[in-house]
């Protein structure tokens, strides 16, 4: 493998001395900036090795490094050793940018090349400000992959498909109407949309291009007539041709996007700069006015209307019921000596899979198990694969897709005997996922401002983690949507009620566990209060959480009690839709903690 590793980066160095490139950046996105790409986009994987969701290379005449955060400092370390790529810790105070980087070993005057296409304007005028300082250019060039990967998928062929009215709660058109209201306040002829998700939502399309994300791969061109919708034609079936044209959308091949920006009349153009790639932003004229703004889409997407929370607790609750059926297994299998990382997974697809309006995994299931839990993101293949055996603790963080709703849930299960320093580290993260799970907030609050919240249980021992402590989740969209996020880096955007976003607080210690527990919340209005209204948390997630670990007499009264109203909902909403002997496990898996 890592022999192939450095024949492909030799290839890529041929092609850019032919070119007069100094150095070349690779990231791991596509031209829409997903986070999640098909496999025709994969192109960092396929020069580096590195199967990870997140990393950066940059490849010189002499050096190459990859940059990854620190989900994937393990994986990474593993997967790039004998390659002649370094890796770099991104967050750690010793580890130089890649913009250090580049100014460190190239001379001035140096070529900094990119594929255009796989860059967000925002970052190509950023990195082409930093490197004029030092005297050298950014060159954006066609994708060199094309000349080197011989064996390179094809681009997602598969057709799009209807979402209902039903599931979506509203229809295309009233969509359209809410977008340019929106963009009628801001000043705006037209709108650009590259992101995937978005486009999805607005259209009540889905699709199979990106796997475990139902989106299609297309642009979305809206203006206060007209709405053009670029997509590959082998996509559009007949029932799909015949909708859009009823919603009076007019569908374009999807190389087409460039040629029709460079005939767009002189006016105001909005676009967010960070979601729209470089090449794209280069085939507006000059003469049209660009305003960089958030999509108003992220926003009218994030806050779910009635028939969409309908769905999503719907989801939840057959979600929980899966869950439950797969933790009862669980506890039966593991004394055997059966269970092994990926039969959890696939046991736990069977179960879902059963569920009606089932369309699949969120994501892949991480089942880490006890050393394997601390690598965050962590996925068994037939060479990690390990036993679980009655001790330590189980990490499982798993989602569904359904077509009433997404869902995303960690638990961490203790398989039998435990070390203090396990028990202490799992009641910490407990303790952080309920003080978040109870706050109550005024409006205008942004997630940042609450992150402490989950992670000061576990500052007080001197530990952190270095993820996010909530995304926002889509609806049988993406596992991973903004705009709202919790974590410690800001980000302007406050929640609002009827955002869905995840709430899960980790710990990991390399050699030894992992611990998170996620559940989704509902941010739901609280009333009024001084100086205006309030909002807080509902947690829509259904499945018990393992009291096995707990350490009792570190939990307040208060925190003792939310865990047991959060029990007693769960065995409320799951057991009319269970077998006897599954209601008798899942009542004793919700038994109240008694107070000490």
């Amino acid at each position: 493998m890592n022999q192939t590793i450095n024949q492909r980066i030799d290839a890529l160095r041929d092609v850019l001395k032919r070119e007069r490139i100094d150095a070349f950046i690779i990231p791991s996105t596509d031209p829409h900036l997903s986070e999640y790409v098909a496999p025709h986009w994969q192109s960092r994987e396929w020069i580096s090795g590195f199967t990870g969701s997140a990393g950066t290379v940059v490849i010189t005449n002499q050096q190459a490094g990859l940059w990854t955060d620190s989900r994937y400092f393990l994986q990474a370390g593993q997967q790039l050793k004998d390659s002649g790529i370094d890796l770099y810790k991104e967050m750690l105070p010793e580890t130089p940018s890649i913009l250090e980087f580049l100014k460190t070993n190239l001379k001035a005057g140096a070529i900094v090349g990119i594929d255009g296409k796989v860059f967000s304007a925002e970052e190509v005028l950023r990195l082409q400000n930093d490197l004029a300082d030092n005297s050298m250019t950014v060159k954006s060039t066609d994708d060199p992959m094309h000349q080197i990967w011989t064996d390179r998928p094809s681009m997602p062929q598969e057709p799009a498909f209807l979402h209902e009215v039903k599931y979506a709660g509203k229809s295309c058109p009233e969509k359209l109407a809410l977008i340019r209201q929106e963009m009628k306040k801001a000043g705006a002829k037209t709108l650009l949309i590259s992101a995937l998700d978005e486009i999805a939502w607005t259209l009540n399309i889905r699709g199979n291009d990106v796997h475990c994300n139902p989106v299609v791969v297309s642009y979305l061109l809206i203006n206060e007539q007209e709405t053009h919708f670029f997509i590959q034609p082998q996509k559009v079936t007949k029932n799909l041709s015949d909708y859009l044209k009823e919603a009076t959308i007019s569908i374009h091949p999807y190389e087409d996007i460039e040629s029709f920006l460079k005939d767009l009349p002189s006016e105001n153009i909005m676009l967010n700069i960070s979601k729209t790639n470089y090449a794209v932003y280069s085939a507006i004229p000059p003469e049209c006015r660009i305003m960089d703004k958030f999509s108003p889409v992220s926003f009218l997407k994030a806050i779910r209307n009635e028939q969409e929370i309908a769905g999503i607790h719907a989801a939840m609750q057959r979600d929980g019921v899966a869950l439950v059926k797969f933790l009862k297994w669980l506890e039966e299998t593991v004394p055997t000596g059966k269970a092994t990382e990926i039969s959890i997974d696939k046991k736990l697809h069977e179960f879902r899979a059963a569920q009606p309006l089932y369309k699949g995994e969120s994501f892949d299931t991480i089942a880490g198990y006890k050393e394997h839990g601390a690598i965050v993101h962590y996925e068994a293949t037939p060479e990690t694969d390990i036993s679980v055996l009655p001790e330590g603790f189980l990490l499982l963080d798993s989602g569904a897709q359904y077509l009433d709703g997404t869902t995303d849930i960690t638990r961490t299960i203790a398989l039998g005997k435990l070390t203090e320093e396990e028990k202490t580290d799992y009641t910490l993260i407990l303790k952080g996922h309920i003080a978040l799970a109870m706050a109550v907030f005024p409006e205008g609050t942004r997630g940042a401002q609450l992150d402490v919240l989950a992670r000061l249980p576990i500052w007080k021992h001197h530990m952190n983690f270095l993820h996010g402590t909530g995304h926002g989740v889509g609806h049988f969209l993406n596992v991973h949507e903004g705009p709202q996020s919790i974590r410690m880096n800001e980000n302007p955007v406050a929640l609002q009620a009827g955002m869905v976003t995840s709430n899960e607080p980790g710990v990991y210690k390399a050699g030894s566990h992992g611990i998170r527990t996620e559940n989704l919340v509902l941010t739901v209005p609280a009333g009024e209060g001084m100086f205006g209204n309030y909002l807080k948390f509902e947690t829509i997630t259904l499945c018990p959480i393992c009291k096995k670990g707990l350490l009792k007499e570190m939990l307040t009264a208060e925190e003792i009690d939310w865990l047991n109203e959060y029990h007693q909902t769960v065995y409320e909403k799951l057991s009319p839709d269970l077998n006897k002997e599954e209601q008798e496990w899942l009542k004793e898996a919700c038994k109240a903690v008694m107070h000490h």
